[in-house]
């Protein structure tokens, strides 16, 4: 899945009929920003969520790092939940309410109609897969978005460092912050941190959901 993302999240073309879940996962990732500059006392001057030049949140005040690492661990407990999904169907229909707002509340600010068409075959596919399989390939589904959010650090990264995106990546903001460690170690030490996270969130999953059947 994550090979697949990848060049979907890239790929000139392709890249846009996954618009709809790669603004969830920018907007989620901008939303804890958002969220940890107004608990440390910051204030929002401006919110960018495109899925072609990424997100971006500039803030006044506040803690930068606590508010600079909120969004990678925001996405990552996001796509971890969303990786437990993929091994319990209740979880899988819980989430699946998130996955659904989550689609839509991005529209405020994107109003690209290929985009908003896309967002409505999503979200019939959503609903859809309540009736497949017993709500089987709702699993599959909550799994893609799961890794999606938690990986988000190697999407960023190469956004930035290979793309050349408008906005930067959070490593090298933190590179910026903390000059003495350059954005290439933060980067590696955000890519080892999500996939632990998401070695410990499949090993949960197993623990959790599969050995008590």
């Amino acid at each position: 899945m994550a090979v697949v993302i990848f060049g979907f999240w890239n790929v000139p073309v392709v890249r846009n009929l996954i618009n709809p879940l790669k603004l969830f996962t920018i907007g989620w990732h901008e939303l804890c920003h958002i969220s940890a500059a107004i608990l440390s006392g910051g204030r929002i001057l401006k919110i960018t969520i495109d899925p072609q030049v990424g997100g971006a949140t500039i803030v006044e005040g506040g803690t930068p790092g606590f508010v600079l690492a909120s969004g990678y661990i925001g996405s990552t407990l996001l796509g971890g939940a969303f990786v437990l999904a993929g091994w319990d169907t209740l979880v899988a229909k819980v989430l699946s309410f998130i996955l659904g707002v989550g689609l839509v509340l991005p529209l405020v600010l994107v109003r690209d109609k290929l985009t908003i068409v896309l967002t409505i075959c999503y979200e019939a596919l959503l609903i859809g897969f309540w009736f497949v399989d017993h709500a089987q390939a709702l699993r599959w589904y909550c799994l893609f978005i799961g890794v999606m959010n938690i990986l988000f650090v190697i999407w960023d990264v190469a956004d930035d460092r290979f793309f050349h995106k408008t906005n930067d990546s959070d490593a090298t903001q933190f590179a910026i912050l903390y000059p003495r460690i350059g954005a290439h170690i933060w980067a590696t030490f955000w890519i080892i941190f999500q996939l632990i996270a998401l070695g410990g969130f499949s090993v949960l999953g197993i623990y959790a959901f599969k050995a008590r059947r």
